[in-house]
């Protein structure tokens, strides 16, 4: 069993989003455009810090944390909006798995 892969990563705290340079390396740019656009979209949106990984099978998902001290952030709601863009995203995310399960697993 090895450690999921984070894909990418963006905090509201930072105001900084990262994606991972192994996977950075492979991916066309309008992709990584359109992760980081969901990403950065996301945290200004619900707040805190949202990061996508890939489990070892390469299914992708999205998981959100947020500081103790930030009475702001709606941990309701940043479920509710990973689902909503899981369904908005659908064909983003397959097309990532795909890519991750065809060079990476």
């Amino acid at each position: 069993m090895t450690e999921d892969q984070i894909l990418c990563a963006s905090s509201i705290y930072e105001r900084k989003f990262y994606i991972n340079p192994r996977f950075a390396e492979t991916l066309p740019t309008q992709i990584k455009q359109e992760l980081k656009a969901l990403s950065v979209l996301y945290t200004e949106d619900v707040g805190g810090i949202l990061t996508m990984q890939f489990d070892d099978a390469g299914n992708l998902y999205f998981s959100t944390t947020a500081k103790e001290s930030d009475f702001e952030y709606d941990e309701i709601g940043a479920e509710l909006k990973i689902k909503q863009y899981r369904e908005k995203y659908k064909d983003l995310i397959e097309d990532l798995e795909l890519y991750y399960q065809t060079f990476f697993c």
